[in-house]
C-alpha cells in the first residue's frame, strides 16, 4: 500500500487540529503520541494549546508510518527514532552554537572526570576505593542507639 507524498503547508507553526487534519489522525491518537514523545509540539505558555513545528509534523508523520505501515510498536518507534537522529557530535554546528567555550571546557573536565573514576572503578571493581575508606577510618564505628543514653532523658521531655 503506497502512500502519496505528504503535502506539508510552507508554514513554520501549526495547530493541533491542523496537524491532525495533515496526518489523518484523531486528536486523542496526536495526544497520546504527545504522552509517548514528549518532545512533540511547543506550549507557549501553561494554559495555551500546544502548537507544532513543521519538523514536529514530519515527525508525527514518521510516528506514523512506523505504527501503522512498519507494524512496530511505541517503544520500537522510539528505538527507531534516536537511532535515526544519532548522537549530536562534538563538532557539530548546532552544539557549537548551543554551548559555550567556558561551558565546553567545564564538559570536558567533567567527561575525563568521569572517566578516571570510572578506570579506578572498572580494574579492580571498586576494591582499593573501599580498602582506603576502611584503612581512613580505623576501627569500625558502632551503630548509634535509637533511645538516649540510660539515666539521661531524651531531647524535649522532661523528667517529673
Amino acid at each position: 500500500m503506497a502512500e502519496a507524498p505528504l503535502e506539508i503547508p510552507k508554514r513554520s507553526l501549526f495547530k493541533a487540529a491542523e496537524v491532525c487534519e495533515l496526518i489523518k489522525v484523531q486528536p486523542y491518537v496526536l495526544r497520546s503520541w504527545e504522552a509517548e514523545f514528549p518532545e512533540l509540539g511547543v506550549s507557549k505558555s501553561a494554559g495555551s494549546p500546544r502548537i507544532y513545528r513543521r519538523s514536529d509534523v514530519e515527525r508525527v508523520a514518521r510516528i506514523k508510518h512506523l505504527l501503522l505501515v512498519e507494524g512496530l510498536t511505541l517503544a520500537g518507534v522510539r528505538r527507531k527514532l534516536d537511532e535515526e537522529s544519532g548522537p549530536l557530535a562534538d563538532d557539530d554546528p548546532e552544539v557549537a552554537e548551543l554551548i559555550s567555550q567556558s561551558a565546553r571546557e567545564r564538559l570536558t573536565a567533567v567527561k575525563h572526570g568521569l572517566r578516571s573514576l570510572l578506570e579506578l572503578l572498572g580494574g579492580n571493581g571498586g576494591g582499593e576505593i573501599h580498602a582506603a575508606a576502611s584503612a581512613r577510618r580505623g576501627k569500625a564505628v558502632p551503630a548509634r542507639r535509637g533511645k538516649a543514653a540510660r539515666g539521661k532523658p531524651a531531647v524535649g521531655r522532661r523528667k517529673k
